[in-house]
């Protein structure tokens, strides 16, 4: 059959076929894979990293404060608020009025026996993942106060105590370096096995 132009629908079939066998035969080797610029545009874009790492940076880059200050170791937190010691760069620059906004308790001051159950509760509303830092040797151990019967000798009787910072009261500078030990405390945390 002539298909029009004088072309045989034949010859366009055989002519068709060879220009088909001809890409198949040169098609048989695989292209090179441009893997050089790949890998270099990889290394310049790409971090990896686990999520145990990136969760824990989060973590203690953004420590949201709850305090549960009772006596004279306020004066030396709310200095290390201050722009001298400036604890914004931990990310707790703004203290949360509800426990429940908070992941870190910083306990300070004489602790009463009558106090301790909101204290407790205060700790229990706190979110998950939750941490401690006991200031100050009334914090710690109860002070010199540690004998009378309505103080608790020490938070750690009521709340798991991740951090104990001493001194009558501690300065800034004991603060800070607690703070930075919690820090690599959390850099350590693993989602998998909870602790």
């Amino acid at each position: 059959m002539e298909i029009g132009l004088g072309i045989n629908s034949m010859d366009l079939d055989l002519y068709e076929g060879h220009i088909i066998e001809d890409l198949k035969n040169s098609a048989i080797t695989a292209l090179p894979e441009p893997s050089g610029w790949l890998e270099e545009e990889i290394e310049r874009n790409i971090i990896t990293t686990t999520v145990d790492k990136l969760l824990n940076w989060g973590r203690k880059t953004s420590l949201w404060t709850e305090t549960s200050f009772t006596a004279c170791c306020t004066f030396e937190f709310i200095s290390t608020s201050s722009s001298r010691f400036d604890i914004a760069r931990f990310g707790m620059e703004v203290l949360r009025s509800s426990p429940r906004h908070a992941d870190l308790m910083i306990t300070a001051g004489t602790l009463t026996w009558k106090m301790a159950p909101q204290i407790k509760r205060v700790y229990e509303q706190m979110a998950e993942p939750k941490w401690v830092i006991a200031m100050g040797a009334c914090g710690i151990s109860g002070g010199i106060f540690a004998d009378s019967y309505s103080v608790v000798p020490g938070y750690n009787r009521i709340l798991p105590v991740d951090v104990y910072i001493p001194g009558c009261p501690p300065r800034p500078e004991a603060l800070l370096a607690g703070i930075e030990l919690l820090r690599k405390k959390i850099e350590k945390r693993s989602i998998s096995k909870g602790k």
